[in-house]
């Protein structure tokens, strides 16, 4: 209830005072409810979007796994988009506008668990009553679990307990879930997304690898699910985002993968991008950032404010950040990719030129593998010690022999590609904690060429930012050692009731199982 103030005991610079407060307020309200209106204007446009999308696509311009591809995709989107309204929009009204489809019964011939949930205290709290309830019903609901290979169904069972005397009625409450009121636990989640996203199966294939299980789960209500889902896990991918942008070093790739454009039946080159911290780092972490262009503005948009010494290779794309100023980010070459130059010319040409130069970098590696487990002083005492002369001696080695090759041969662009990375190729003898090359980020970016079939999406890019960020989760859980499957099964459980500003708790790299 609002206070009543009693303007007449006022003088008329507090009357004043009190309206300049009262306006003020009125401004932030109407400031806060134009951008929620704002936002939910655009939730319901992009609602729109999708729904014309879906119903009113041409199919006869896509094959058939295509067509599947993108209907799951749209259902995903569709499902994220009312989820994010929901969030935007008042509770009352959300209920509303909601319908709630019919659900068929699970299975009768699937094992069933039954979980009891009942009242801590059957006596009757009401004032002045204390007398034993007794027990009038119960409610049972049921989901469907899955542990790899296997269905269930989890029965719980939630009895009513009355007071005779006052009416009373008790009954424990419902446990908060990632869906509410949906069939699946987080366990059958947890298995859809790790089949989707690290086995790269889609959903129209798993929907008839459950039928075949007995169990008929339409791809709709597959991709409803991991649109949900990808809503509830993108906080937990932003914080693993922050932590990374903590780091003094981090490590960048990209890679094409291909997106369907809706309306068009053809797909285009669309990039998924990888963003890791260090390899020498204290911390095991990836997170995919999914872009429909390779400009460098993407890199720039990701990284921000954050200033460290980037590992990546030649792309161009990156140039725009790097300077040697405080305010710029530091460039780190990668001596893979220059050693690939000479080895691919080794094995092509039997050149004794890049055969030296293959043995010479040897020499360099052999030392990083001494100096791998060390602390960042440690290995930069060595670098310097032993790396340091090695590098000179080869740099000396390249400008004399690149006077002896013939211009616009193989030998002369590779020897031309470290001699114009030389400022960068050498970071790693300043600081020990940068790494030789840009190995550790490639070996996270390779598993997405396996799943590339499974690349194909709706023209918006939630298709691929949601699955650039289960895929980020899954595959840090994997770094971590831990199974993906295991992993998200327990944060989703946690989810729902877990505090935001404690989600950094659930990152993959501070999880451990119960």
């Amino acid at each position: 209830m609002s206070e009543v103030v009693d303007l007449q005991a006022m003088d008329e610079g507090q009357v004043r005072q009190m309206l300049a407060s009262m306006l003020t307020q009125i401004s932030a309200r109407d400031a806060t409810i134009r951008f929620k209106q704002a936002l939910i204007d655009k939730l319901t446009h992009e609602n729109a979007v999708l729904k014309r999308l879906k119903f009113g696509l041409k199919s006869e311009k896509m094959n058939a796994e295509q067509r599947s591809l993108l209907d799951e995709t749209l259902d995903a989107d569709l499902a994220a988009v009312s989820d994010e309204i929901a969030l935007a929009v008042p509770e009352s009204a959300a209920a509303k506008d909601k319908q709630t489809p019919k659900r068929q019964p699970l299975p009768a011939e699937l094992p069933r668990q039954t979980f009891a949930h009942e009242p801590e205290s059957t006596v009757c709290t009401a004032p002045g009553c204390g007398a034993q309830m007794k027990r009038m019903g119960e409610d049972v609901s049921e989901k469907l679990d899955y542990v790899p290979g296997v269905f269930s169904v989890h029965r719980h069972v939630r009895g009513k307990w009355a007071c005779a005397c006052c009416q009373t009625l008790v009954q424990a409450p419902v446990e908060p879930h990632v869906i509410d009121k949906g069939i699946p636990t987080p366990g059958l989640l947890a298995q859809v997304l790790v089949n989707k996203f690290a086995d790269h199966l889609p959903l129209y294939r798993q929907e008839a690898i459950f039928g075949r299980a007995g169990v008929a789960i339409p791809r709709s209500t597959l991709a409803q699910w991991v649109g949900s889902c990808g809503v509830e896990l993108q906080p937990l991918v932003d914080a693993l985002k922050r932590d990374i942008l903590s780091r003094s070093v981090i490590h960048a790739d990209e890679t094409p993968v291909q997106m369907l454009k809706p309306g068009h039946g053809k797909t285009h080159r669309a990039y998924l991008w990888a963003y890791a911290a260090g390899a020498h780092e204290d911390i095991k972490a990836v997170v995919y950032d999914f872009c429909e262009s390779r400009a460098g503005a993407n890199a720039k948009a990701f990284l921000d404010e954050w200033r460290g010494s980037l590992v990546v290779d030649d792309f161009s794309g990156y140039k725009q950040l790097m300077g040697d100023s405080s305010d710029q980010i530091t460039e780190v070459g990668c001596w893979a990719h220059a050693r690939r130059k000479f080895h691919d010319l080794q094995l092509a040409n039997q050149s004794q030129i890049a055969e030296q130069a293959v043995r010479q970098m040897a020499q360099i590696y052999a030392v990083e593998r001494e100096v791998k487990e060390l602390s960042a002083e440690e290995r930069l005492a060595i670098r310097q010690d032993k790396s340091q002369p090695l590098v000179q001696t080869l740099y000396e080695w390249l400008v004399l022999n690149r006077q002896k090759v013939p211009e616009g041969s193989a030998t002369a662009k590779a020897i031309d590609y470290s001699l114009r990375r030389w400022r960068a190729l050498t970071r790693f003898l300043e600081d020990g904690q940068v790494p030789v090359d840009n190995n550790w980020i490639e070996n996270q970016i390779r598993p997405i060429a396996i799943g590339r079939n499974n690349w194909l999406f709706a023209g918006s890019l939630r298709g691929g930012q949601r699955a650039a960020a289960a895929m980020s989760l899954i595959q840090s859980a994997k770094l971590n050692g831990h199974d993906p499957h295991e992993y998200l099964k327990d944060v989703l459980t946690r989810l729902p009731t877990h505090m935001n500003s404690r989600i950094e708790e659930l990152l993959p790299h501070r999880w451990s199982p119960v």
